[in-house]
């Protein structure tokens, strides 16, 4: 079983370590520590275990160092960065797990930008060293990238010459998109496996400075306070994101907030969330509250569960999100979220929010919510109505019913990868009809009305929900996989193309196929080759 929880106390891949307003996040990668067997991390390469530590260390920078406010990544080995992604891992491992280690190495990538652009911490890359494909793409996901000018540093992407796939974590979208690369360079760059160093890399955007080593050192500092002193974050006090409650059984994975039921033989997973039993008054209470603090604590558990299903269960194939609660108290969290939106860790509740709602929206499995009654689907819980592919809610009579809340939380607070709101997403091309559920906002809804605004897909009274709920889940599971992967990933993001859109979009489909294809993973191919001395044995076919 793979697992996501850790803490600095048990990284053998980072350290951490901190002076004022910055902090340094040290990439030194120990070679006996791969994940799985049959691979030594050479050379500061990275393996799905190593970005397990860097997202904890960039989750926990952010709610347990408010002081933070530039943080330097760096090496700690000589002459190397980071080596990418390591390719004996690459070359041994499944299919889906090639796929899962790179989106979830992107959704920690989006994760520091969001840091940058959100947070007020900025990240700043010291290159020391060569810093080859994923090594770079790491490095491009900073703020300012430094590069010392020692005549044997560089950077690169060489998995198209080297291994026969494309930079896997974003890089060639990055390179366009954000580091503005012209397009031609971009093609010599990508196709060349000693990469670029120097002016050359600064005239090409590649890095922002290169800087000789006699002033290396005081430059990385002297950059680290600069960006520092751009930085609005003030807190003074972290929240300590102490360790999840979690019990796995043959048949479930349950949380104090979270309850995941299998069925594999019907290929689904029930998530239950349980709504708050209490909130604290004020925002004094909500600090002293913690890693306690509903919000945070239930999202914390939902993106564990999700991580968990991901990537240890990977034949089911629909998720069924549940809730339980009184709708009243999710709608008191909204407020606090709403009325102290400026406060720094209410602002980082917010920001984990919208992160594992975007982890919900990439998992590749069909989604389907059920508001039954009992539920308590208001507000920020809400959004997993509006991120289903289907969402069900119970008509029944007035003792009886499911309702629906909306919050100013559900037009703003949660954009998904492309931009919008779920609901400006729903009713793309709508404006009127969104204008419409603005005006709902604190309604208590019923099925009824939930469905004739267009906030549910159907609505079943109390004859036809078993049936019609059964038909439903039975039907999905007898599909395709691999076609509804495809439907499902071209339906969820309507609308503006984004740079993070144009990432994930790239990773399910092209990359996804080049995976697959004997060119890279065949006996003959590039991953199973490289480092024999023999050279791959390539189907020339284009398509």
């Amino acid at each position: 079983m793979i697992d996501f929880q850790t803490d600095p106390t048990r990284y053998r891949h980072w350290k951490l370590a901190f002076d004022g307003p910055i902090a340094t996040l040290t990439m030194d990668v120990d070679p006996a520590g791969g994940l799985m067997d049959g691979y030594e991390l050479k050379l500061n390469s990275y393996d799905l275990g190593v970005d397990i530590e860097l997202a904890d260390a960039v989750q926990r920078l952010r709610f347990e160092h408010p002081e933070v406010k530039t943080v330097v990544l760096r090496s700690g080995k000589d002459g190397i960065f980071c080596a990418g992604a390591n390719i004996r891992m690459l070359g041994q491992a499944s299919h889906g797990h090639k796929v899962n280690f790179c989106k979830f190495t992107n959704e920690t990538r989006f994760s520091i930008e969001d840091a940058s652009d959100n947070s007020g911490q900025r990240y700043l890359a010291a290159v020391a060293g060569s810093a080859a494909g994923g090594g770079y793409e790491l490095a491009v996901t900073a703020d300012y990238i430094m590069l010392i000018d020692d005549r044997r540093s560089s950077v690169s992407l060489p998995e198209l010459p080297l291994l026969a796939v494309l930079p896997g974590t974003g890089g060639l979208t990055r390179l366009t998109d954000k580091r503005r690369v012209r397009r031609d360079r971009a093609d010599i760059f990508c196709t060349t496996e000693e990469g670029v160093r120097g002016g050359r890399a600064v005239a090409w955007r590649l890095v922002d400075e290169v800087v000789p080593p006699s002033a290396w050192e005081a430059t990385v500092t002297a950059r680290a306070l600069e960006l520092a002193e751009r930085s609005d974050r003030d807190g003074v006090r972290g929240v300590s994101l102490t360790p999840l409650n979690r019990e796995i059984t043959d048949d479930a994975v349950r949380y104090p907030l979270v309850q995941v039921a299998l069925n594999r033989a019907g290929r689904c997973a029930t998530i239950t969330i349980q709504g708050p039993a209490d909130l604290p008054g004020d925002l004094r209470g909500v600090h002293d509250s913690g890693a306690a603090f509903w919000p945070l604590a239930m999202a914390r558990e939902l993106d564990d569960a999700l991580l968990h299903l991901r990537l240890n269960e990977p034949t089911i194939g629909i998720l069924v999100f549940r809730s339980a609660g009184d709708p009243e108290q999710v709608m008191a969290a909204d407020s606090l979220l709403e009325q102290y939106q400026n406060d720094w860790l209410v602002r980082e509740i917010r920001l984990l929010l919208k992160r594992v709602f975007k982890r919900v929206d990439m998992m590749a499995r069909s989604l389907i919510t059920l508001i039954g009654p009992g539920s308590c689907f208001a507000g920020s819980l809400a959004e997993l109505v509006f991120a289903a592919d289907r969402s069900i809610m119970f008509a029944g009579g007035s003792n009886n019913a499911a309702t629906l809340h909306l919050s100013a939380l559900n037009f703003s607070a949660y954009p998904m990868g492309n931009g919008l709101s779920r609901l400006a997403n729903r009713f793309y091309g709508e404006p009127e009809t969104l204008d419409t559920a603005a005006g709902l906002i604190g309604d208590t809804l019923d099925a009824d009305t939930a469905e004739a605004n267009g906030l549910v897909t159907f609505a079943y009274d109390e004859i036809d929900w078993d049936d019609e709920v059964r038909l439903i889940l039975e039907e999905r599971a007898s599909f395709s996989p691999d076609a509804l992967t495809g439907l499902e990933a071209n339906l969820r993001f309507a609308g503006p193309e984004t740079m993070e859109t144009r990432i994930f979009g790239r990773l399910t489909a092209w990359q996804n196929w080049i995976f697959q294809r004997p060119n890279a993973v065949g006996e003959t191919g590039s991953l199973k080759r490289y480092g024999s001395g023999i050279r791959p044995d390539f189907n020339t076919e284009r398509v």
